[in-house]
């Protein structure tokens, strides 16, 4: 009776542990107008079904995502391949396992007077911290033109909202910020000069990435976020409403403001997310690439090495 009733005990306290969810800290870049997408998991107990409690992490860059990760704060964050590229170079063990956003919502901002890229040489420039998506786009675009990254005046700001604030206050000449400032452009202090998607299609805005430590020690874990992830994505792609209110809700925007809802349309029209969070390793060097010719890295390597695809596969057949 004695060995039955263990049998019991032992079983029910493996069954509360199985009915505990289990704590995903995840970083996303402060959240903005897209916050409905990326945090979509929050919608319709869908990352309850994973058995998954999520905790969402606003950092203001990619850069600073990154070094979290690295030190253990995060269990995965959402940004720019570009850093976990340069990060793994150096030896950093980071695994790119998804990309949800391939294409930018991003352009370059400047002045009116500005009529070309060109037309930026010695003037200040707004981005985000070294090795952000800011940063890394503008060197792409800069090398596009053929121009050296010295032949600007990089000014390093926190956010989106501060680069648009400081271009519209005249501090700096042009920025790189998203395309949701669309709807609150005052035409008469700046413009859009490239949209980074048009100018840029082969650079991903955002991919998931963890530690190679974590694939090894929480790897249902992680298939199992990245379950969430794509079917969330797929939620709020056929869902306008509550994403677009999910998003008033995390950014504390007002019902009238008109970006969330611009925003959704803009992901919608130019299929700007990805539920299958598709790894293109064409595009993953391509960025490699670029970074070698804008001096973020000192050669080439193979980018195959940061990219597993099994967890995606994984999570497709959970979902």
């Amino acid at each position: 009776m004695k060995k039955i009733l263990a049998a019991c005990l032992l079983l029910t306290s493996a069954a509360a542990a199985q009915a505990q969810p289990t704590p995903w800290r995840h970083g996303i870049v402060e959240a903005k107008s897209e916050a409905g997408f990326v945090m979509a998991p929050l919608q319709a107990g869908i990352a309850e079904k994973q058995n998954l409690a999520i905790d969402y992490v606003q950092l203001k860059g990619d850069a600073l995502l990154l070094k979290a990760l690295l030190s253990g704060d995060l269990d995965s964050y959402e940004g720019s391949p570009g850093g976990a590229i340069i990060a793994a170079s150096r030896g950093a063990d980071v695994k790119v396992v998804g990309c949800s956003f391939p294409g930018l919502m991003y352009g370059l901002f400047v002045k009116p007077e500005i009529t070309s890229i060109k037309g930026l040489e010695g003037k200040p420039l707004g981005i985000s911290a070294p090795g952000s998506l800011p940063d890394l786009m503008v060197r792409a675009l800069l090398d596009k033109e053929g121009m050296p990254v010295s032949s600007v005046k990089f000014a390093v700001m926190g956010s989106d909202a501060d680069r648009y604030r400081a271009l519209l206050v005249g501090t700096i000449t042009g920025a790189a910020f998203s395309t949701e400032f669309l709807p609150l452009l005052d035409t008469s202090k700046m413009k859009m000069l490239v949209s980074a998607r048009e100018a840029l299609p082969e650079y991903l805005r955002f991919c998931t990435v963890v530690s190679g430590k974590s694939l090894q020690t929480r790897r249902d874990a992680v298939v199992r976020f990245v379950t969430a992830q794509m079917q969330g994505a797929a939620y709020a792609l056929s869902h306008r409403d509550e994403t677009v209110a999910l998003t008033q809700k995390i950014t504390n925007t007002k019902p009238d403001d008109a970006r969330p809802g611009f925003v959704y349309d803009q992901v919608r029209a130019g299929e700007l997310v990805d539920p299958d969070m598709k790894l293109p390793v064409d595009k993953l060097n391509w960025m490699m690439e670029l970074l070698v010719r804008t001096g973020n890295l000192a050669k080439p390597f193979d980018v195959t090495t940061i990219v597993d695809d099994t967890v995606r596969k994984d999570a497709l057949a959970r979902r």
